[in-house]
């Protein structure tokens, strides 16, 4: 059997977008039977949250989905470039951050968009963040993540990702 594809979702802090992006696309894969096939963690391009919870507002309109989960924020290491098949930022500020931080091409190739995958982006490539904003922002982010979790399941299968 193949070794699982090893996929980091990255936002800022690691609180908000990010972990949901993980625990949501762990979901969405087991659902489909495809959790053997892939893991999957998230990091922040910034320390600002390191060994922080996720944020109780994007948890709470999760559960009411159907999804609960936890962790803990970490920052995105330079081996992380290396261990990782798959690095999805949540905006085009932090893929620069990711960016900057490759060494090798292979490490640039892998670092990506998440809303590449999403197919009502459009011209649109960033997740907003939702941190200071009200509720109606992290239910469109979580919406956002999702279909674009849908796209990348699709990409991942068809050999596209």
């Amino acid at each position: 059997m193949p070794e699982p594809r090893r996929i980091l979702f990255v936002c800022l802090g690691n609180i908000v977008r990010s972990p949901l992006a993980e625990s949501l696309f762990r979901h969405l894969a087991a659902q489909r039977g495809l959790d053997h096939k892939y893991e999957a963690d998230s990091a922040g391009t910034a320390s600002y949250h390191v060994g922080e919870p996720p944020d109780p507002r994007m948890r709470q309109v999760a559960k009411r989905r159907g999804l609960d989960y936890d962790g803990r924020a970490r920052q995105v290491k330079p081996e992380d470039l290396d261990r990782f098949d798959l690095i999805l930022a949540m905006d085009r500020s932090n893929l620069r951050a990711l960016r900057s931080m490759a060494r090798t091409p292979e490490q640039r190739a892998r670092i990506r968009l998440l809303r590449e995958f999403d197919p009502e982006a459009g011209q649109e490539g960033d997740v907003p963040d939702p941190y200071y904003g009200g509720m109606a922002g992290f239910e469109e982010t979580y919406r956002i993540i999702e279909r674009s979790l849908q796209g990348l399941l699709e990409a991942l299968e068809r050999e596209e990702a």
